[in-house]
C-alpha cells in the first residue's frame, strides 16, 4: 500500500512543513508543528450572494446598517453600539474568565428580538440549563443545541432559521471534509470560514467563543483573526472579581474600545462608572499614589498608578511592573535619574495599576514618574491633583490625545488640579474649579506637584 502523505502545520501561525521542525521558522514558537494530513480537495459553495457586476462607488447605497441591541450596555459599547446583521463576533479569553456567561446573560436580550441558537459544544444542554437559571435566562426563543458537527448545525440553522447564532467553541466544532481532529490549524480555519459564509449570505449574527493560548491569544491561526469582523477579548486578574471586554478589532466601530463588568454570583454586572470603582479603596494621604485619567476607546478612565521605592537588599536591585509595560518603567527611571537627577540605582522599584486594569497608552508616563518620585522623596501627592502626559527622552513633557475628554472626567469625580503638557492647554475648555498646571519637562512637573 502507498504511504499517506502528512504534513506538518504550526498550531500558531499556519505554517507547513513536509518534515517536522522543533522550532517554527515563521513565528519562532518552539514544539508547534503537529503532524495532519492534508486538506482534502473538497469544493465548497464560497458564493456570498448571487453573482453581480461591478458598481461605480458613488452609486452604492452609504447607509448605515441598523444596529440591534444585546441590552448590555457595556457590552454594546464595546461592539460599537450593538449587533450589526451578518457580522462575525471572536470573544476570546481565559478559562473561567466569563465567555459563556456574559454570551448567555446577552442571549436572554436579543432572544426578546428574535430566535437565538446557542450551540453549546464543551457542555450539555443541561449544564446551560442549569447556569442559565443561576443567571436568571428564561427567554422562550432561547434554543440549545450540544452538536460538534458542523454539518449538522448548519442542517439545524435551515431548519430552525434563527435570528442569532453562538458558537462555544470554535476550536471544538470539526468538519467531516476534512481528516484533521478538531481544534488544528484546518478545522478552525475551514468552519470559521464556512460558518462566516452563513453568516454573510443570510444576515445572521454570529458569535464565536475562542479559546486562548497560555500566552493570551486566540488559540489557532493568526487568520481567525482576520476573517472575522470583530474581536473582543475578555481579560481580568484572578484575584479581582472585576472584568474588562476589550475590542481589539472592530470593522463596525471604534478599537480599544472596553467594557467593565464585575462578576458577582448571579453573573456579570456592568459597572457604568468604572473611575469610581478604581479609586474606591485609594489612599489619599500616602506616598506614592499618583492618579492619571487613561483613555480607554473613547471612554476616560481615572486609575491610581501606585509605587513602592526601597534601599534594595541584593546585589541587584528589583524593578516589578504590574499592568504597566516592565520596558517603560526601566525607561523611567533611567529618566529620573539622568534628566531629574534622582538617585536610584540602589532601589527596588515596584509599580503597579490598582484594580487589575492594563494601561498601555504613554500618557500614563508622567503619572508614573510622580508615583515614583512621591514613593522615593516620600512625599505625598495632592489627593485632588491628576496627571497625565507623556514623557521623551530628553525629559520633555509632550501633548497627548484628548486632553479634553481627561480633564472634563476628572472635574466630574471632583478633583480641582491637574498637571498636564503645556501643549495640551490650547483651545483647551476648562471646566469650572478646575486649574490647569502647564509644565514642559518632568522635573517641572515634579516641583509643581511638590510645592
Amino acid at each position: 500500500m502507498a504511504r499517506t502523505k502528512t504534513i506538518f502545520s504550526c498550531q500558531q501561525c499556519g505554517f507547513q512543513s513536509p518534515k517536522w521542525l522543533g522550532k517554527c521558522p515563521d513565528c519562532n514558537q518552539w514544539n508547534t508543528l503537529i503532524e495532519e494530513l492534508p486538506v482534502a480537495q473538497t469544493k465548497h459553495s464560497r458564493a456570498l450572494a448571487a453573482p453581480g457586476k461591478p458598481q461605480k462607488i458613488s452609486e452604492i447605497s452609504s447607509c448605515e446598517e441598523d444596529r440591534l441591541r444585546c441590552g448590555i450596555g457595556e457590552f454594546d459599547r464595546t461592539l460599537g453600539g450593538g449587533v450589526v446583521p451578518g457580522s462575525l463576533i471572536l470573544v476570546g479569553g481565559d478559562p473561567g474568565i466569563g465567555k459563556s456567561t456574559l454570551l448567555l446573560q446577552a442571549t436572554q436580550q436579543l432572544a426578546q428580538k428574535g430566535t437565538v441558537l446557542y450551540v453549546t459544544a464543551e457542555e450539555s444542554t443541561r449544564q446551560v440549563k442549569l447556569r442559565g437559571e443561576r443567571l436568571g435566562v428564561t427567554a422562550d426563543h432561547l434554543y440549545l443545541l450540544a452538536e460538534t458537527s458542523l454539518e449538522q448545525i448548519k442542517a439545524r440553522i435551515k431548519e430552525l432559521k434563527p435570528d442569532f447564532l453562538v458558537i462555544d467553541s470554535i476550536q471544538t466544532i470539526f468538519t467531516s471534509s476534512l481528516d484533521s481532529a478538531p481544534g488544528s490549524v484546518s478545522q478552525v480555519r475551514e468552519c470559521t470560514g464556512q460558518l462566516m459564509m452563513q453568516a454573510k449570505g443570510d444576515g445572521l449574527p454570529t458569535f464565536l467563543v475562542g479559546h486562548v493560548t497560555k500566552d493570551g491569544a486566540i488559540a489557532g491561526p493568526r487568520v481567525l483573526e482576520h476573517m472575522v469582523d470583530t474581536v473582543l477579548y475578555f481579560e481580568g486578574d484572578p484575584g479581582h472579581p472585576y472584568r474588562i471586554l476589550r475590542a481589539v478589532k472592530n470593522r463596525f466601530g471604534s478599537t480599544n474600545e472596553i467594557g467593565v463588568f464585575e462578576m458577582q454570583g448571579d453573573g456579570l454586572r456592568e459597572v457604568s462608572n468604572p473611575s469610581e470603582l478604581f479609586l474606591a479603596e485609594r489612599p489619599e494621604k500616602s506616598a506614592g499614589s499618583a492618579v492619571v485619567p487613561s483613555l480607554e476607546g473613547s471612554r476616560p478612565i481615572l486609575v491610581e498608578l501606585q509605587a513602592l521605592v526601597s534601599a534594595s537588599s541584593f546585589g541587584t536591585p528589583q524593578r516589578t511592573a504590574i499592568g504597566i509595560d516592565h520596558k517603560r518603567v526601566a525607561l523611567l527611571v533611567a529618566i529620573l535619574e539622568k534628566k531629574v537627577e534622582l538617585s536610584l540605582a540602589g532601589q527596588d522599584i515596584f509599580l503597579n495599576v490598582a484594580g487589575g486594569v492594563r494601561l498601555d497608552e504613554p500618557a500614563v508616563d508622567l503619572a508614573a514618574i510622580a508615583a515614583l518620585a512621591s514613593s522615593h522623596l516620600n512625599k505625598v501627592i495632592d489627593p485632588q491633583t491628576v496627571l497625565f502626559g507623556e514623557v521623551g527622552l530628553t525629559g520633555e513633557v509632550r501633548a497627548v490625545s484628548q486632553p479634553e475628554l481627561r480633564v472634563k472626567e476628572a472635574a466630574r469625580l471632583g478633583f480641582n488640579r491637574c498637571v498636564l503638557p503645556q501643549s495640551s492647554l490650547k483651545n483647551l475648555d476648562i471646566p469650572p474649579g478646575m486649574q490647569l498646571i502647564g509644565v514642559r519637562h518632568a522635573g517641572e512637573a515634579l516641583e509643581a506637584i511638590f510645592i
